[in-house]
């Protein structure tokens, strides 16, 4: 299957009695790609940076607001973390899906919103938005102009929606080799590249070791954060 972050690394937080277990009933191949969100903001507003952001929200505790494509989605999460890095105090607002979030953003009625990659950015380049910083540790090939959050003063932060590719457990070391080879040479074809790309993602590809402790990272993180920020799902 094509596994991703909500049901391997976050669903295990928020849904406690889920019917499998991402580590023990999967055995990870590869990563495949990862889409990182992008911060944006109302243009109208008097931060045009990640630290003026921060400096803003710390001026007015409780005030400020963020949206998100609804409670538990990767958009949710990426605020309280940002919110748990940044030590500020807002108001998570949700929204019934991304375009209604975006939507008021625009209108100036929230203030920020971690946003995909091809639906931020044609609003970013049209002005109606503000580009901030994208939530990858490396700046994004579709947005090469936009800082990371962590250059920004904020190095822990990282997030993204990222897919891989996993087997069901107890499928033989062979096959799983045999796949990850296979799959990295695919990977590796410029025309591949280039769509990922321009589809907002970053190309991986990685050994199953590396994929399998990725994982384990992410769901230790997720876990934290749903756990800081008491969600539960809806």
């Amino acid at each position: 299957m094509l596994g991703n972050v909500g049901p391997i690394a976050v669903g295990p937080a928020l849904y406690p009695k889920l019917a499998y277990d991402p580590v023990r009933d999967f055995a990870p191949v590869t990563m495949i790609a990862s889409f990182p969100n992008i911060l944006v903001a109302n243009p109208g507003l008097p931060f045009k940076s990640v630290p003026e952001l921060v400096a803003y929200a710390k001026s007015r505790p409780g005030k400020l607001n963020f949206a998100s494509a609804g409670a538990g989605t990767s958009t949710h999460l990426a605020g309280e973390l940002f919110k748990s890095v940044a030590g500020i105090d807002v108001v998570h607002v949700p929204y019934k899906g991304g375009a209604a979030a975006m939507t008021d953003i625009i209108a100036g009625q929230v203030a920020y919103y971690f946003g995909t990659l091809p639906s931020s950015l044609p609003l970013v380049k049209a002005g109606r938005l503000r580009a901030l910083g994208v939530t990858s540790l490396q700046r994004s090939p579709a947005a090469p102009d936009v800082p990371t959050i962590a250059e920004s003063g904020y190095s822990k932060f990282e997030t993204a929606a990222w897919y891989g590719l996993m087997f069901p457990a107890g499928t033989s070391r062979e096959i799983i080799a045999k796949i990850n080879s296979a799959t990295l040479v695919v990977l590796a074809l410029p025309d591949i590249r280039e769509r990922l790309v321009h589809e907002g993602s970053e190309p991986m590809g990685s050994t199953p070791a590396q994929f399998g402790a990725y994982i384990k990272s992410e769901i230790a993180k997720w876990s934290a954060v749903v756990k800081a920020a008491n969600l539960k799902a809806d």
